[in-house]
């Protein structure tokens, strides 16, 4: 009868064994690494850049975390052992330069390479956003993203409160507000963070009293004013993803402006009775429009009425502000396709959307190639309204 450690000679007869020089040679060289170890373990220290799959999920996940099956893979445990059943396992799996660390970590430490402390989840967060956890794509890595994550909501209002809602719920670690306003009566048909007790509170007051209530790990930054061109990169430079949900043009190309300058990307909503539109810009990119490639000049007053004068369906800022959530947390997670150079067009009436394609235009004033490097001199007008009527689509 076979025993276990007949069983782990063999295997170590049919896999490759490497010591720490050995490894770490491989990883310089940008070799995957897999710790397979389990979460109590890994959070006394792991091999920098390491990916860490308990041995029970290795080939459950293992293929999300290293599609390609002719890289070169490391793979460690704590002194080499479950190590070496993994890498059997990978090379069952059709991996084809898998090596296991002889040692493990204790090794790798004694050796005085380098290591470092990860942040984990704490018990509750775990229980808390497990669902997140569950999925491969996210796991705990991406929830860890998520918390250290900085978004800014320009506005506390229609598209402001969804957003803010399913930001805060997914744990979006720290969330700035800014609006000047207070809460009206009229806000509470589809501004849906405030609610009838707080009528008359500032909004960024009420958005925090229900981002609070709904994620204690979420801290919420709250910028009572207006957003001018003294102050808006300032405020910017703090945040990592800018979701505009403002109402008004001179704010629109003022966000876009500043998020250009500092290229940070921005997720821009807007609404009109019963028509909402979405889009993503991104100026770390180099092909990605800006907010001027899709509106050059915002058009005459008489052709921009707001939602005041005009009136929107109270559900339709949840859709939109929902798929601005949506865009923010996959610019933070690095997923999937965002909105970048598409606009997204959603007609609630019949229940319908298209996407219209936007693409770079080279003579832009601000992102294209004589674009300022400063926004001291522009000229913000005014201009108040959500979808310009009879709006065309840029270059």
């Amino acid at each position: 009868m076979t025993t276990f450690r007949a069983l782990l000679d063999q295997i170590r007869a049919e896999i490759r064994e490497v010591d720490v020089a050995g490894a770490r040679s491989l990883i310089e060289d940008n070799a995957a690494v897999i710790d397979v170890r389990e979460p109590d373990e890994t959070e006394q220290g792991i091999v920098p850049e390491a990916v860490t799959i308990p041995r029970g999920y290795l080939e459950l996940r293992v293929e999300d975390a290293v599609p390609d099956k002719t890289a070169p893979v490391v793979v460690y445990c704590a002194g080499g052992t479950r190590s070496a059943l993994a890498a059997k396992s990978l090379q069952d799996l059709g991996y084809t330069d898998v090596v296991s660390l002889a040692g493990g970590f204790n090794a790798w430490k004694d050796a005085g390479e380098a290591w470092s402390q990860p942040r984990t989840l704490t018990m509750d967060q775990k229980r808390r956003y497990s669902r997140h956890v569950l999925i491969p794509e996210i796991g705990e890595r991406g929830q860890l993203q998520l918390l250290e994550a900085r978004v800014l909501l320009i506005g506390a209002g229609g598209l402001g409160s969804p957003a803010a809602l399913y930001l805060a719920a997914a744990g979006v670690g720290t969330i700035g507000v800014i609006d000047a306003d207070e809460v009206d009566d009229s806000n509470l048909q589809r501004q849906v963070i405030h609610t009838i007790d707080r009528v008359g509170m500032p909004k960024v007051e009420s958005a925090r009293i229900a981002i609070e209530a709904i994620n204690p790990d979420v801290t919420v930054v709250t910028h009572q004013m207006r957003l001018t061109k003294e102050n808006v990169l300032e405020i910017f430079a703090g945040y990592d993803v800018i979701v505009d949900g403002s109402d008004n043009f001179s704010t629109r190309y003022l966000v876009n402006d500043a998020c250009v300058i500092l290229k940070k990307p921005q997720v821009h909503g807007s609404i009109f009775r019963f028509d909402g539109q979405v889009t993503t810009f991104d100026p770390r990119g180099e092909e990605s429009p800006c907010y001027r490639c899709l509106f050059p000049s915002p058009p005459p007053p008489e052709l921009a009425p707001s939602c005041a004068e005009a009136g929107v369906l109270g559900v339709l800022p949840g859709t939109v502000g929902m798929i601005q959530a949506t865009e923010a947390a996959k610019l933070i997670l690095g997923l999937g396709e965002t909105l970048v150079g598409r606009l997204l067009m959603y007609d609630a009436l019949q229940m319908s959307f298209r996407t219209l394609t936007i693409r770079r235009d080279p003579t832009c004033p601000m992102c294209g190639p004589t674009g300022p490097d400063s926004i001291a001199e522009i000229e913000y007008t005014d201009i108040s309204c959500a979808i310009p009527a009879g709006a065309t689509v840029g270059p």
